[in-house]
């Protein structure tokens, strides 16, 4: 089972944390792989747990000397990527990595580790459900709301056919469930 990756991508709101967070609560053989960004915390997010936080200047240094699998730059000066570094550890500590990423992070992951991955793509019901949501967090502006509503239809259009499976986040219970029987058929492989 070493070498494994799992990874769940879908625009912002659409439900992937509440997924892998449930999955890694099952399956004590998984490791969350904790992404770095450029974006400052949000609530009570703490360095080195949800996200390695990296200001832009040293995001581009880190770049620039090869130290990431894959990186994007989602807003101008937002950066997110996942560290060499982060995996060599998972995988030497024997753990299944599980990654939670945004979906063209989710696709260069799939490209770079292969059949190793199975790529699991979470999706709203509808955009108005999605809106909903990402209103109900209360951690962004309407303005903020409006730029994740349009960048999450780009991606839903762009992630198209190149994740493995699709698994649309309506009734939360049967969504854990799905996940969870396509995760088990990907480590029985």
């Amino acid at each position: 089972m070493s070498n494994k990756v799992i990874i769940f991508s879908a625009p912002s709101g659409a439900g992937k944390s509440t997924v892998v967070g449930h999955l890694l609560g099952l399956h004590p053989e998984f490791e969350f792989s904790v992404s770095a960004t450029s974006r400052a915390p949000r609530g009570d997010e703490k360095d080195g747990v949800e996200y390695y936080f990296i200001d832009a200047a040293r995001f581009r240094e880190l770049i620039e000397s090869d130290a990431f699998v894959e990186y994007e730059e989602v807003y101008r000066d937002r950066f997110y990527g996942t560290l060499k570094s982060e995996v060599d550890r998972i995988w030497n500590a024997g753990h299944v990595i599980v990654f939670d990423v945004d979906v063209k992070g989710g696709a260069n992951l799939k490209r770079y580790f292969g059949d190793s991955a199975m790529s699991v793509l979470i999706l709203p019901p509808s955009m108005e459900v999605l809106e909903q949501r990402l209103r109900n967090r209360g951690t962004d502006s309407d303005e903020a709301i409006a730029e994740r509503l349009d960048k999450a239809q780009s991606e839903m259009d762009f992630a198209r056919g190149k994740f493995d499976r699709e698994l649309v986040n309506d009734v939360l219970e049967k969504t854990f469930s799905e996940a969870e029987a396509m995760v088990d058929k990907f480590l029985a492989e």
